[in-house]
């Protein structure tokens, strides 16, 4: 054995651990594109998944079947027909959906039943159940197009499915519903899943898509490239927002195929909502258990009620930073410096009771800002604020145009370190704060550059 390896896995593993905890009970929605399956890439996300499930998560997996359909329409020598972005199905393209559906449900089953020595399926043991958990109704005519078999999610059994996941099965859903009179619907796999994930209220909803995310520039080119700069969160509001301006999609590789879903779900009460390539290997994982992720997360910001200071939060910053002072791991401000630089701030509150804070304090000479005073209540310490916290700094101090920020600190370094800051001397700090440094003190400077 390498003897450099225990010294690198184990603090790797130690970072995962409190993504693993956080994530035990929790549900996923995770919905597939086809493209996935038929890229070979579809045994390794199985293993990703069983390990996922290993690790407390209840998972509902819905798979797509777009390039399987248009297959079985090819060899049948029958053209398919769009319109307003879905699949017009006439009854062979529904006979095609139905053998496309059919044959992946068989190659999804035998991928999570694998169980091979050596290999990360070995004792998994995935118990999948799949069955007529959704009612459909027909899209039905629209501009005068005749959609006939191609239809719209009208309920999810949410009892149904809660009731398999919590007895440790893993739900397959099918793009396929029925409506009360037995006759078969088309659905899309991303109305299935963003249908499934609120009436389940999941935890969290990740399209495995052919896309990397939300460019952060919708109009700098395929969001498929890898030169296309992919924003790693968004709030709802900004996708909201972005939604507005973005043409009605046609295709999945428009910015707001998967973003009209995302939105949606994430309106509807579905906390996370991830967009992610799926031919990265372990790309599930990664974004699931790792800080940054690989894709787009979508995230109602009124759940964490994360927002600017204003001066009625004066109060509470005190109450809230004075422990730290008084134990030495922050600088004693009084209330004057606060009232003064409040709009600095960034505060979490809950039911009117702030529990974390920071302070983002400019210095546009140098295109960088110092983050102070990043505090998080301990009593709720390890679930996650702080990041929260981190990433709000990160993005207002981007819209300043700084392109780092730094931080000084005498016991938190490795906090940090692990969330990508590194370690400079004090003689790297902007003249003007440099002037200030308390060299008694010997506070660690740290550094984070933004991309």
């Amino acid at each position: 054995m390498d003897l450099i390896f225990p010294h690198t896995f184990v603090p790797w593993f130690r970072s995962v651990a409190p993504h693993i905890h956080a994530h035990r009970g929790k549900t996923f929605v995770v919905a597939i594109a086809g493209e996935l399956i038929a890229a070979g890439k579809l045994t390794a996300f199985a293993q990703d998944c069983a390990l996922m499930q290993a690790m407390g998560v209840k998972l509902v997996l819905v798979h797509g079947f777009r390039p399987q359909v248009e297959e079985q329409l090819q060899a049948k020598g029958h053209v398919s027909r769009f319109s307003h972005g879905m699949r017009v199905t006439d009854p062979v393209a529904l006979d095609c959906a139905q053998e496309a559906a059919g044959q992946l449900r068989y190659e999804i089953e035998a991928a999570f039943s694998q169980g091979l020595p050596n290999t990360p399926m070995a004792g998994a043991a995935v118990r999948m159940i799949s069955g007529n958990f959704i009612t459909a109704r027909p899209v039905g005519i629209v501009d005068g197009v005749d959609f006939q078999h191609t239809g719209l999610v009208r309920k999810i059994d949410a009892i149904a499915i809660r009731q398999n996941i919590d007895a440790g099965s893993l739900v397959l859903l099918s793009p396929f519903g029925f409506s009360p009179t037995g006759e078969a619907f088309n659905l899309s796999m991303e109305d299935v899943a963003t249908s499934a994930a609120i009436e389940l209220q999941a935890d969290k909803l990740l399209f495995v898509t052919e896309v990397r995310g939300i460019p952060q520039d919708p109009h700098a080119g395929d969001p498929r490239d890898e030169d296309v700069e992919i924003d790693q969160e968004l709030a709802l509001a900004e996708a909201e927002k972005l939604l507005a301006q973005l043409p009605n999609p046609t295709q999945p590789t428009d910015t707001a195929f998967y973003l009209q879903h995302a939105v949606k779900a994430s309106k509807e009460g579905v906390e996370r909502v991830h967009i992610l390539p799926f031919n990265v290997d372990g790309g599930v994982l990664m974004e699931v258990f790792t800080h940054d992720g690989i894709g787009t997360m979508i995230v109602d910001e009124k759940l964490e009620s994360l927002r600017e200071a204003t001066a009625d939060d004066i109060g509470g910053i005190l109450q809230l930073i004075e422990p730290f002072e008084k134990d030495g791991t922050l600088v004693k401000r009084d209330r004057t410096e606060i009232e003064r630089d409040i709009d600095h701030y960034t505060v979490i509150e809950h039911d009117g009771v702030i529990f974390g804070c920071a302070a983002l304090y400019p210095y546009p000479e140098a295109k960088t800002g110092e983050m102070a005073a990043l505090t998080v209540s301990n009593n709720v310490q390890g679930q996650g604020d702080g990041e929260r916290i981190l990433k709000r700094i990160e993005q207002r101090a981007k819209a300043m145009g700084m392109t780092s920020i730094f931080v000084l600190t005498t016991r938190t370094m490795h906090w940090f370190i692990k969330r990508g800051f590194a370690q400079v001397d004090p003689d790297w700090l902007p003249e003007s704060r440099k002037r200030k440094y308390n060299w008694d003190r010997r506070s660690q400077v740290l550094v984070k550059k933004l991309a």
